[in-house]
């Protein structure tokens, strides 16, 4: 309970930060801790809706602004809406708090805040392929894959290691022993970007302290 507690400030204290580096802005709890179904392996979902006019600089300030709350480790935007005019979705890793924790910041513009399909099928707002990490969206899948083990989703973790392998041109699966297979995709990561061999270490670390080291297939 006292970390879930210290999750919850943590998620405070950033919406008060963005708030703050864009007057007029609102920021607000959404996902699982905003319905209070949030559980030990919840991350920080945050809807933050700034002015039309103050958007580039929000994306720009905005990271900065969280710094102060809490070191930031490293910062990945969904593919999806990189170079959408009005919208982003920034994946933040924090250092020092769990890899659980992860902050999804959904950045609109006052005019779409309320369109959650805007861009959502736009090409033009998809990043090109040297515009984001297929490793480090394969290490974010391995650390969805623990959550949705501990959390009794065997199919869901199958899907996330199946997509993490695939993306970065793996010919590998999962195999239901799930310690392993996490370790594998990180090796995996790890192997095309040496950038994130540290953070693929804590993600083996993970899996074998949440998952074992067994084959738990069938649980």
């Amino acid at each position: 309970m006292a970390r879930e507690t210290e999750r919850a400030a943590l998620a405070a204290e950033a919406c008060a930060a963005l708030k703050r580096c864009c007057p007029g802005s609102s920021a607000e709890l959404s996902g699982s801790l905003a319905s209070g179904a949030a559980d030990a392996f919840s991350d920080i979902d945050i809807s933050w809706v700034v002015p039309d006019a103050r958007f580039p600089d929000c994306l720009a300030r905005g990271v900065e602004a969280l710094g102060e709350v809490q070191p930031v480790d490293s910062v990945r935007s969904d593919p999806d809406f990189h170079r959408s005019d009005r919208r982003r979705l920034l994946f933040v890793r924090f250092a020092g708090v769990p890899l659980f924790w992860r902050l999804d910041l959904d950045v609109r513009t006052a005019s779409i805040a309320d369109d959650p399909h805007y861009d959502a099928e736009n090409p033009a707002a998809r990043a090109r392929d040297d515009e984001w990490s297929r490793p480090a969206s394969a290490l974010a899948n391995a650390v969805g894959a623990v959550k949705a083990v501990a959390r009794s989703r065997d199919g869901e973790a199958c899907g996330l290691l199946d997509r993490g392998f695939a993306r970065i041109g793996e010919d590998d699966r999962a195999t239901g022993d799930w310690a392993n297979d996490v370790t594998r995709l990180a090796h995996a990561a790890a192997l095309r970007d040496s950038a994130l061999t540290d953070l693929a270490a804590q993600v083996t670390e993970l899996a074998a302290r949440h998952l074992g080291n067994g084959d738990s297939r069938g649980g």
